[in-house]
């Protein structure tokens, strides 16, 4: 009987893509479709498939991206929903960092190679996105503020209250139209967290709510705008500002009584000539404005690593400025 089975195996090889769904196949699917257990990982290794933690398969030529983690993680563990930096990715709300991160209403479950928080989930927080069961953008920014950090948080928050472009060349509105909606889902009695410490995250997430910016451009603006928050500088975001021309300009920041612009720049490079060319002209525009008497250009590696430069720069240009 074992030699049989070996055969069927061999001979059904061609079949393993016709057994998965959406380009994964769970090890047990295939055992139970007659491959025996002492050939199947060779056999699929050997046609190129790749394993994935939890007993799964991607089928050859298909990338192992995060929503085929998470759509495999749901396939070996029926019920778990795409959360926090997950589910934010899924919405296109940029974060600080990916991470694979399910929510888990049954509370007692956990996924190799992911993140699972033990949460109460109730089904108004929960939606589809493609395939996927992924938690609401208004239970994603809540979940982000109760658990922090707080930088992932903000950029997140930010990031669903605005425009932004997504896979480069695609553009999306914002997510929610204000605060209320994430202030809701902080207060919803079936999802918060209980006890002495749930109540303390969600005081500080309704702090951090506070903090948010539906102008910032960018991660690296947000994460400049805490920067300088914590330093005791308080500029304005995206203040309105005419030139003599009368072209109407928005700087990152602006520290109007000292005459301080701030601007920050992402990690995207120019992709042309043409939109360098732009961008002197708007830094030739801004300096133009008589309300600027200084203009300070950082880019995203100098906030995000060498935050104390950044701030002290600043910090001089303001006090040389007052």
């Amino acid at each position: 009987m074992g030699g049989s089975r070996e055969l069927r195996g061999a001979g059904e090889r061609g079949g393993l893509r016709e057994l998965a769904m959406e380009g994964v196949l769970l090890t047990c699917w295939a055992r139970d479709a007659g491959w025996p257990t002492s050939t199947l990982s060779r056999s699929l290794a050997a046609e190129g498939w790749t394993r994935i933690p939890g007993g799964g398969w991607v089928e050859p030529g298909r990338t192992v991206d995060l929503a085929v983690r998470l759509w495999a993680g749901q396939l070996t563990t029926p019920g778990l929903v795409a959360s926090h930096r997950s589910a934010a990715a899924l919405w296109r709300i940029e974060v600080l960092r990916e991470e694979l991160e399910f929510t888990d209403p049954l509370g007692a479950r956990r996924k190799t190679g992911a993140r699972v928080h033990w949460l109460p989930l109730p089904p108004a927080e929960i939606t589809v996105v493609g395939d996927l069961l992924v938690t609401t953008v208004a239970r994603t920014l809540a979940d982000l503020l109760r658990g922090g950090p707080r930088e992932d948080a903000l950029v997140a928050l930010d990031s669903a209250l605005s425009s932004r472009r997504y896979g480069g060349r695609y553009w999306r509105g914002p997510l929610i139209g204000g605060l209320d909606t994430v202030a809701a889902a902080l207060d919803s009695p079936p999802s918060a967290v209980v006890g002495t410490t749930g109540t303390t995250m969600k005081t500080r997430a309704r702090r951090w709510l506070g903090l948010a910016d539906p102008g910032a451009g960018s991660p690296a603006e947000t994460v400049a705008r805490l920067r300088m928050y914590d330093a005791g500088l308080r500029p304005e975001s995206q203040a309105e500002l005419l030139t003599p021309s009368g072209r109407l300009l928005r700087p990152d920041f602006l520290f109007r009584g000292e005459g301080v612009a701030v601007e920050i720049e992402g990690y995207a490079y120019h992709g042309s000539r043409e939109s360098h060319r732009r961008d002197l002209a708007r830094y030739n525009d801004l300096v133009s404005c008589p309300e600027v008497r200084v203009l300070l250009r950082f880019g995203a590696e100098e906030v995000f690593h060498a935050p104390e430069a950044f701030v002290a720069r600043v910090r001089e240009a303001v006090a040389a400025g007052g």
